[in-house]
């Protein structure tokens, strides 16, 4: 299986960023950390690598690999709507449905 790239772009420590990142961390959790690659870019330190890949809101989540490329723009709070475009199983889910 080819490694999950993931580039989070956000603005500083604003509400919706940090809601991003927490939420990001969460729902990475349960994966093992060798299948993905997470970098997380701050626009207000680096806003030309944000232009240069076209990121005009924040915060903004782009699956670079495996292909097709996603991105999900706001505070990734839908954990089923993240999951299901990174192509993720949210193993939550599937554990209650079990139950």
């Amino acid at each position: 299986m080819e490694r999950m790239v993931l580039r989070l772009y956000v603005a500083g420590d604003g509400p919706n960023s940090a809601a991003a990142r927490a939420n990001l961390r969460r729902l990475l959790a349960g994966c093992d950390p060798a299948t993905y690659t997470l970098e997380i870019v701050d626009c207000l330190r680096h806003p030309m690598r944000a232009l240069q890949e076209g990121v005009l809101v924040t915060p903004t989540l782009l699956r670079l690999a495996p292909e097709p490329t996603c991105t999900i723009v706001g505070s990734l709070s839908d954990s089923a709507r993240v999951l299901e475009a990174l192509g993720l199983h949210d193993t939550t889910q599937a554990v209650s449905q079990d139950a």
